[in-house]
């Protein structure tokens, strides 16, 4: 059991939203990061003001946008071509504005691993410490049906030879003495009520969950649609802060002539009852903040014997429910990523194994469903 000897005393924590090119060349991801700097310097400047600002959490695309997705990209090519290597010359630029501010920064970016394998990228959570130092890298493990990076899992016996087959090489915790210990999660890995419970049996105390996106972001009668519904919840089952930044409005190409704003806003702070403490109703370079309290968290954690819902968890009772394979493993390992259409295969099959394990009851009469259809050819840049 560790024991801190020194509270940690309230800090502000900032979530920024900022406009974003997606880039088809590593060179442009400069443009993005000029804008996050001032974004960096308008939000201290103004939130600092209240109480010093610990935490600062970049939105998902932030660096990079997310142009390998829309335009379909080889896998292999937005490694060599596109994506950056953690430390590089894109995080120390990060790096600077942490050791001025003397703040941690949590952001979000597609990477290349090389010591995992070569021509792969991950879509990595990374925080840099106020010295300037990467001192936590996770990934992504769960992806919507767009994306082509890779996980741990699509290379899960190379993972798991270098980081272990514990819960923690999947979902690692940031420990730290000033703000208390932090998980990272990513857009669609919130999806799945597994993730953020992971983090919390492994003493997270705040959570980072970037990005999402329309209709999930504005599903429903009330502001932030399903997915302030899930961070809701994931504060509430797990007694956690979750800081979760919005994509803010993006360019799909570095040519395009308009933003186009995909996720509506809707960046949030929520506190480890399940209350909003911050919301924004904009992602156009915006920022979201609030306060975290985490010796208030770690005395209702400890104190309270009703709704610190972990102390009751019957694990023996789950176990099983996982034993049987859903989505295949390992599908990268030698093979190259595949593109769209024929990943929505793989889907397909995940679906259909779940109906012959009877999980889904088959409709009386099968339509066609979703499936991928390119945007036309832009022709020449404009």
């Amino acid at each position: 059991m560790r024991i801190t000897s020194e509270p940690v005393a309230p800090y502000l924590t900032v979530g920024l939203s900022t406009v974003v090119r997606s880039i088809t060349s590593r060179a442009q991801i400069a443009h993005n990061l000029d804008i996050v700097e001032e974004a960096v310097h308008a939000a201290v400047s103004v939130v600092g003001i209240n109480m010093p600002v610990k935490l600062i959490a970049l939105a998902e695309g932030a660096l990079t946008g997310f142009a390998d997705e829309i335009l379909d990209i080889p896998h292999v090519t937005a490694a060599r071509d596109l994506f950056v290597d953690i430390p590089g010359p894109e995080t120390e630029r990060l790096a600077a504005l942490a050791r001025h501010y003397d703040t941690y920064i949590v952001a979000q970016c597609k990477a290349r691993w090389p010591e995992i394998l070569p021509d792969r990228f991950f879509n990595t959570l990374f925080v840099i410490s106020p010295a300037g130092e990467i001192v936590h890298r996770a990934a992504k493990n769960h992806l919507w049906c767009r994306e082509r990076s890779c996980t741990p899992h699509d290379v899960y016996d190379r993972w798991v030879e270098l980081f272990g087959d514990g819960i923690d090489a999947f979902y690692p915790v940031l420990r730290t003495d000033d703000i208390g210990n932090l998980g990272t999660i990513c857009c669609s890995d919130g999806e799945y009520p597994e993730a953020v419970r992971a983090l919390a049996l492994q003493g997270a105390e705040v959570v980072y969950r970037p990005s999402e996106a329309v209709p999930m972001t504005q599903a429903g009668p009330d502001p932030g649609g399903t997915w302030l519904l899930q961070n809701r919840a994931h504060a509430h089952f797990n007694s956690l802060y979750l800081v979760c930044p919005n994509a803010g409005p993006v360019y799909p190409t570095p040519d395009s002539r308009h933003p186009y704003d995909i996720a509506g806003g809707n960046a949030h702070v929520v506190d480890f009852h399940g209350a909003v403490l911050g919301h924004t109703v904009s992602g156009y370079n915006s920022f979201v903040s609030g306060i975290v309290d985490i010796e208030a968290l770690r005395q209702f954690r400890t104190m309270n014997l009703n709704s610190n819902w972990l102390k009751d968890l019957r694990t023996e009772v789950f176990r099983q429910m996982y034993d049987e394979p859903i989505h295949p493993a390992n599908l990268w390992l030698t093979d190259e990523p595949v593109r769209h259409a024929e990943a929505d295969k793989i889907y397909r099959a995940n679906i259909r194994r779940l109906v012959v394990r009877g999980a889904y009851t088959p409709p009386a009469h099968a339509f066609p469903g979703a499936r991928y259809i390119a945007p036309p050819d832009p022709g020449p840049t404009r």
